[in-house]
């Protein structure tokens, strides 16, 4: 039930005003002086305040003042039989929600105060998930003592602290790659809820997910009339992330139209809306994101290099789990304790054979692959002690070279030349020999290579690999 806190001194009105609003299903108190009202707002802790401007002693307007003062979120609502422009004026400006004039209309009343807590609860709902996406984000967040770990962590804090001496408020925009489940919006969150600008908005957009002809109009707003649709005006999410920050995932996907136009966003920091006229000033802080090679689509015609450039003023490459060592059993302890809580199975440990499959796995789908694997293991499990038959798809990419047969794994490995190789062409060249030899049959291929459908498919994609005519 909201509490109002009626704050006047006729006592008829304050009383007809009482009556109606506890008909209306408000707790409603009554205090006839300002003072009288001071003490009672310790006592009651209103919702909202009705303030009539002529009291005696302290005036309406001296008494907002305080108010504000005290909590600065309260909505103090002016009741005056002197209506003046100035007064009105005066009121809004030292933070009144609104202003009505005596005789008050009892059902007006009720529009403005059904307003006004409405909009109280909004910002109230929108604080408690701005407040949770700070504690479940940051830098703590980033788990792991891997050395590419402490090495990202330290330069999270080193651009984070250099943000903090910027003169004119403008953060220089951010790249952050790496393969698919490394934890790139992990990383965009801890820039923004650790940086100078965590009390203000977080907006995400997976550029992969809209499509090519509505990204333009989510990103820059439209007015009413632009396009056949468009019956009223919207605001985009470049508006809405001002004073914060804008996270652009799968930047890699965004069409070649749409990259100039955020590439003079980027340059100008103005925006303007899809059928408007004026552009308008934004101060937001740009933080894309992608798994894509960028220098290879700039080469190829498919990104912009102007915008790649000017996206990477920092660059933040993460790194995949299967470089991060240790990590890896960091993580699925981590997830087991998670997983165990939500299913019931709070008991749960891994063996020595189950840490051992999981530390040898290769995790192509990295740190997310990771989690679903350990939910899948604690769905099935049915004793405390997860065993290496709970992640059976670990076996298909390392096969254990005593199950080979004896001098087979020396001699199926190629000699390292004195000049070296690079990693990846043979890795591409081994994918294609058996892509080729199996008529690109990818069961087969993958059979062959010793690794599962997904595996192999994600090393075609990661190299390129496509059947020729």
């Amino acid at each position: 039930m909201p509490a109002i806190l009626i704050i006047e001194d006729e006592a008829i009105l304050a009383k007809n005003v009482r009556t109606y609003l506890q008909r209306q299903g408000y707790e409603a108190r009554v205090a006839p002086s300002a003072e009288a009202g001071l003490t009672a707002l310790d006592e009651f802790s209103p919702d909202a305040v009705l303030v009539d401007y002529n009291l005696p002693g302290m005036n309406g307007l001296a008494l907002l003042a305080e108010l504000k003062r005290r909590d600065p979120s309260a909505n103090v609502i002016m009741l005056t039989g002197h209506a003046s422009v100035q007064v009105a004026v005066d009121a809004m400006k030292q933070g009144a929600a609104d202003f009505l004039g005596k005789p008050v209309a009892l059902d007006e009343l009720k529009l403005v105060l059904d307003r006004v807590l409405s909009q109280r609860r909004i910002e109230g709902a929108l604080a408690y998930y701005r407040d949770r996406q700070a504690e479940t984000s940051g830098i703590a967040r980033l788990l792991g003592t891997s050395p590419p770990m402490v090495a990202l962590k330290q330069k999270l804090q080193q651009l984070i602290q250099a943000e903090r001496g910027i003169r004119d408020g403008t953060a220089p925009a951010v790249l952050i790659h790496g393969e698919t489940g490394t934890g790139k919006e992990l990383v965009a969150r801890a820039l923004h809820f650790d940086g100078v600008r965590h009390a203000r908005p977080f907006v995400e957009l997976n550029c992969a997910s809209i499509p090519t002809n509505l990204l333009e109009a989510e990103l820059f707003g439209y007015e009413r009339g632009a396009f056949t649709d468009a019956r009223q005006r919207k605001a985009g999410l470049v508006e809405a992330a001002e004073g914060g920050t804008l996270f652009l995932d799968e930047i890699g996907e965004v069409d070649i139209g749409v990259q100039a136009k955020l590439l003079k966003l980027l340059e100008d920091r103005t925006v303007r809306r899809l059928g408007g006229l004026r552009e308008q000033p934004v101060d937001v802080r740009f933080v894309a994101a992608t798994n894509r090679d960028l220098e290879q689509m700039v080469r190829e015609g498919r990104f912009r290099a102007d915008l790649f450039f000017r996206l990477r003023i920092v660059d933040i490459a993460l790194p995949p789990l299967r470089a991060r060592g240790d990590d890896i059993l960091l993580l699925a302890r981590m997830f087991l304790k998670t997983h165990g809580a939500r299913y019931g199975k709070p008991n749960l440990t891994l063996s020595a054979g189950a840490e051992q499959a999981l530390r040898n796995y290769a995790w192509p789908g990295n740190v997310r692959e990771l989690r679903n694997a350990i939910e899948q293991a604690v769905l099935l499990a049915d004793f405390d002690v997860l065993e290496a038959a709970h992640f059976p798809f670990c076996k298909l990419l390392t096969p254990s070279a005593a199950s080979l047969p004896t001098g087979e794994t020396a001699a199926s490995a190629p000699a390292l030349p004195n000049s070296g190789m690079k990693l990846g062409d043979v890795e591409r060249d081994l994918v294609l020999q058996a892509l080729e030899r199996t008529g690109w049959n990818v069961t087969r291929a993958a059979q062959l290579l010793g690794v599962t459908r997904d595996t192999l498919r994600y090393r075609m994609e990661k190299h390129r690999l496509r059947p020729t005519a």
